[in-house]
């Protein structure tokens, strides 16, 4: 079976933008009702999430907490808990994942390390050679440090914003079609506001990694990238 091709036209449609669209357009009484939406939004990135399981049978720790992520959400909205639950949760879901990678920084394996030094990624045996012979994979391996921090400190940006952004947003009480409509509005906004500036870090990261990988190593762009 091939390996599955990233989609992220499918998962913001069906993540994002479908349950944003329910919540804010259909949580009316004169439509689904503050439940009936609701239930309806949550169930588009549960059964997206189930449908790739079955099709790729992949499944990992990031999916799992996306998972837990919704079922928390629906029970904070479906039992009408306090907004600040809601604020608490956006926080802890990115809080946990910037926690492991910093954790992974003192093992054997740093998320960074397992993100970029594949041979699917990178011309590993070229590389490891030319650092061997200029003496600089200490040098190398500081700088796998210093991107796993930076890697985890964008986990730790996308908490407190999630966190801020919630609590500014959704001000109405769980179980109302305002909860809902806010709730929306929360989803399409941390798309711009907190994803797309997550990605622009992680993209200058992986950029910091490749210039110092050239410069350790003198080799050219094509010379380090697998490109087979």
């Amino acid at each position: 079976m091939a390996e599955k091709k990233a989609n992220p036209f499918s998962d913001l449609i069906f993540n994002i933008i479908i349950p944003s669209v329910v919540l804010m357009k259909l949580s009316g009484d004169e439509y689904l009702g503050s439940v009936g939406a609701l239930v309806v939004a949550l169930a588009f990135p549960i059964i997206f999430g189930g449908y790739e399981l079955i099709r790729y049978k992949k499944f990992n720790f990031i999916s799992l907490l996306g998972f837990v992520s919704v079922l928390l959400t629906g029970g904070i909205g479906l039992l009408e808990l306090d907004t600040k639950w809601l604020a608490i949760k956006e926080a802890f879901i990115p809080g946990l994942i910037g926690l492991g990678v910093f954790i992974s920084t003192f093992t054997k394996y740093p998320v960074v390390s397992k993100l970029l030094l594949n041979e699917k990624v990178l011309n590993l045996p070229t590389i490891k050679e030319r650092l061997a012979e200029t003496n600089q994979q200490a040098k190398f391996d500081r700088c796998l440090m210093q991107s796993n921090y930076l890697f985890a400190s964008t986990f730790v940006f996308s908490s407190v914003m999630n966190y801020i952004l919630a609590t500014v947003i959704v001000t109405s009480p769980a179980g109302t079609a305002g909860f809902n409509e806010e709730l929306g509005r929360l989803t399409l906004m941390s798309y711009p506001v907190i994803a797309i500036p997550s990605m622009l870090m992680i993209m200058g990261i992986f950029y910091f990694v490749w210039r110092q990988i050239r410069q350790m190593t003198q080799l050219e762009t094509e010379q380090i990238f697998n490109t087979k």
